[in-house]
């Protein structure tokens, strides 16, 4: 009774003889999960919501006369609970006998087989007999699109997938149909699944019903090896296992983390390493003589980019980085150009105004506080693609805490969660709405505020104004300033003083270097303004140090060096919140490709240059801090001109070169084709209509694209998704459009 007085929320319980003490409203299965007693279940899952559907978790109460399940039971003070027992034993088996009825015996031919909990459970309580001698049940499959196979007569309708897509993803596209013995798990309308989370459902999956269909009948998991990475596509850094078989990556499944990515992962970062064995991989150093590509032996390569390199130093250079670099990597980098004299080296390579001297921010609150807000601005985001598990935080914080979140966008996105407030307008009004009394006061009455900054403001030609104004926004709300940093590992490389002293990435463009280093990036589609870019690189010397040897980098280098991908080599990433991660080195590096780090080593040691004297990752890492660059500002762009405002969003599966070559996320029906979309009025004034051909034109360059009319657009804005060859030149502030 002390320790009760002592502990007012919690009570005390015996399980199988053992006195616990527990908090009030937990379940019996919650309190026997922590004290270590097991008790077996399908649809009990501690992220979803309590269903009790399968019944497998039945236990014996005292002075009940019914057996409880234990998922859905709440604790009592003084209950003694049996999990073992004779009788619990009994409903047990009885509840495994009866979900095994209609299970099809298919293990030898089932990706679950071997990590199956319905084989696991079968195990310890199912019968070695059947007394079932009526047919089994068929349940007729349907295509969920090109990321989940389907085997729904092994399915035990648990309805775990049911309440994932409900309330985690928020899209509520699975559900129940027909009654009794007729019932099946399905999609209503025959349509692929579309939420952006899709593969969590083969995790939350017991059996073999929902399985991976890109890995589909590759391997057996006894046969994988675990290596623990990270996501590398967007700034959060989900955590993640690769599995791996004789150095080939077969998926990716999520790795357990609640300060970061909870213990789900976003199908961008689970189906994108199909994208590391397109036809295109850079594997063998190459050299271009006489206007003509040559496999050259490493020596060969090393021995041209040092030529190149030296005599092109100082301000001559300009080094561009990809802003997926690990920390090691973006290091030497830094110390490739302070040795060879430049100042002119930067990784923001998708921002267009720099007159503020941006970088990259660790989130002013963390994500797992973020659920915890009761008021939200999502300020010039499609959060949903360009963070995926920071929009499933959004929806958490309305569902569990009952926070407001208000939008501030060009175009009325589809999110999953209710809105207290919207405002669509373009771009250039950002700023204005930020300091209407309006917002300020509904965010005002909050407690715990944040105000979230995404892409579409980050990368607009005046995004200096929109910082300015975000940041007297949350002076003047007390809410915190979460800018999301543009690459997984912006924050990281701003660190590693991955920075101009001198010419910013625009000024290099807009000026031309005599030559350049381009680290992991595809010249083509990776740069916010594509026609600079090409301009500029076609002109000059550059070594690539690259995962592809794509057409546009062909193009414009004069030698590729192969480095490996994330999921190749051992790197740090510093993620939005700040954390430092190690991703360890997963599948083997293809052909002669090398880790990027072992390439700079190898050519800042050819050179002599002060930091590179090194000899293995351990003593790179030694040697690493924190750098502090006074970075250069430059001149605001100008949006002054004819035309509709642009608002451009990366697309989802668009967003970097590995992105770009998975197939089974190319044939996802949130990848769009390329397209501009405009608003009803602004398609009328101009005679346009829905599926027509349109000339979209800039001073730089000019594409034709079929024409989508949608209301969500604000008023005087075009929406274009970027990663596509056809909308790169579209990378100005203002566009024309005509029909074609």
């Amino acid at each position: 009774m002390r320790r009760l007085w002592l502990c007012p929320k919690h009570v005390t319980i015996e399980i199988d003889g053992q006195s616990l003490v527990v908090p009030k409203g937990s379940m019996i299965i919650q309190a026997a999960d922590k004290a270590g007693i097991p008790i077996p279940r399908f649809c009990y899952h501690e992220k979803l919501p309590i269903a009790a559907n399968c019944r497998m978790c039945l236990v014996d109460v005292e002075k009940s006369p019914k057996p409880s399940p234990a998922c859905a039971t709440p604790v009592m003070d003084g209950m003694k609970i049996q999990t073992r027992n004779e009788k619990a034993l009994k409903y047990q088996r009885s509840v495994m006998e009866f979900l095994l009825i209609n299970h099809p015996l298919d293990c030898p031919i089932c990706d679950q087989g071997g990590e199956c909990e319905l084989q696991d459970v079968s195990l310890g309580y199912g019968r070695s007999v059947s007394r079932f001698n009526e047919r089994k049940r068929v349940v007729v499959d349907e295509d969920m699109g090109p990321l989940v196979a389907t085997e729904m007569t092994r399915c035990i309708q648990c309805t775990r997938c049911v309440r994932f897509t409900a309330e985690v993803a928020g899209t509520y596209e699975l559900g129940g149909m027909y009654r009794g013995e007729n019932l099946q798990i399905g999609t209503y309308d025959g349509k692929p699944l579309t939420t952006e989370l899709s593969g969590n459902v083969i995790d939350v999956c017991p059996v073999g019903a929902l399985t991976n269909k890109v890995f589909q009948f590759k391997a057996r998991p006894w046969e994988l090896t675990a290596r623990e990475s990270l996501g590398y596509h967007d700034a959060m850094g989900s955590n993640l296992f690769l599995h791996v078989r004789r150095g080939e990556v077969l998926r990716a499944v999520p790795r357990d983390n609640e300060l970061v990515n909870e213990c789900w992962l976003s199908d961008r970062d689970r189906y994108s390493h199909q994208g590391l064995y397109a036809a295109d991989r850079a594997v063998k150093p190459l050299q271009k003589v006489n206007g003509e590509w040559k496999e050259v032996s490493w020596a060969e390569g090393l021995a041209a980019a040092r030529e190149i390199f030296e005599a092109n130093r100082g301000d001559d250079l300009g080094v561009l980085v990809h802003p997926s670099t690990s920390n090691e990597e973006g290091a030497l980098l830094a110390r490739l150009a302070a040795g060879l004299g430049s100042t002119n080296i930067d990784h923001r390579i998708n921002n267009r105004d720099f007159s503020d001297a941006p970088v990259a921010q660790a989130f002013g609150m963390s994500l797992a506080e973020i659920e915890k807000a009761d008021r939200i601005v999502v300020l010039g985001s499609n959060i949903r693609h360009e963070l995926p598990l920071l929009h499933a935080r959004l929806r958490k914080a309305q569902t569990s805490n009952g926070a407001q979140i208000h939008v501030v966008n060009p175009v009325d996105f589809d999110f999953a969660f209710k809105l207290a407030g919207k405002q669509i307008v373009a771009p250039s009004r950002f700023a204005e709405v930020l300091g209407s009394a309006q917002l300020v006061e509904a965010v005002k009455g909050g407690s715990n505020s944040v105000i979230i900054v995404g892409a579409i403001a980050e990368n607009h030609p005046q995004a200096a104004a929109i910082r300015a104004a975000a940041g007297a926004f949350a002076s003047g709300t007390g809410a915190k300033l979460c800018r999301i940093p543009q690459g997984a590992n912006a924050l990281g490389l701003t660190r590693a003083g991955v920075l101009p002293a001198g010419k910013d990435v625009n000024a290099m463009l807009a000026q031309p270097r005599k030559a350049y280093a381009l680290y992991g990036i595809e010249p083509g589609l990776d740069f916010a303004d594509a026609a600079a870019a090409r301009k500029a690189l076609a002109g000059a010397k550059v070594v690539a140090f690259s995962q592809f040897a794509c057409a546009s980098t062909r193009d414009v280098a004069d030698v590729i060096l192969p480095i490996g991908a994330l999921p190749e080599i051992e790197g740090t990433l510093t993620n939005l919140d700040g954390r430092d991660q190690i991703a360890r080195a997963g599948g083997k590096l293809q052909g002669e490709a090398r880790e990027g780090w072992r390439v700079l080593r190898a050519l800042g040691g050819d050179m002599q240059l002060a930091g590179f004297g090194f000899t293995d990752l351990a003593g790179l890492r030694a040697s690493l801090q924190s750098v502090a660059v006074k970075v250069a500002a430059s001149a605001q762009p100008l949006l002054a001109g004819e035309g509709l405002e642009v608002a451009s969003t990366p697309a989802i599966y668009r967003i970097d070169a590995v992105v770009r070559r998975a197939e089974a996320l190319q044939s996802h029906p949130l990848n769009n084709a390329p397209r501009i979309v405009l608003n009803v009025e602004d398609a009328a004034r101009l005679q346009l209509t829905e599926g027509q051909m349109a000339k979209v034109g800039t001073e730089a360059g000019k594409a034709t694209l079929p024409v989508v009319v949608d209301a969500r657009v604000a008023a005087g804005t075009v929406w274009i998704e970027s990663g596509h060859g056809a909308t790169a030149p579209l990378g100005a502030a203002r566009v024309t459009v005509v029909a074609a």
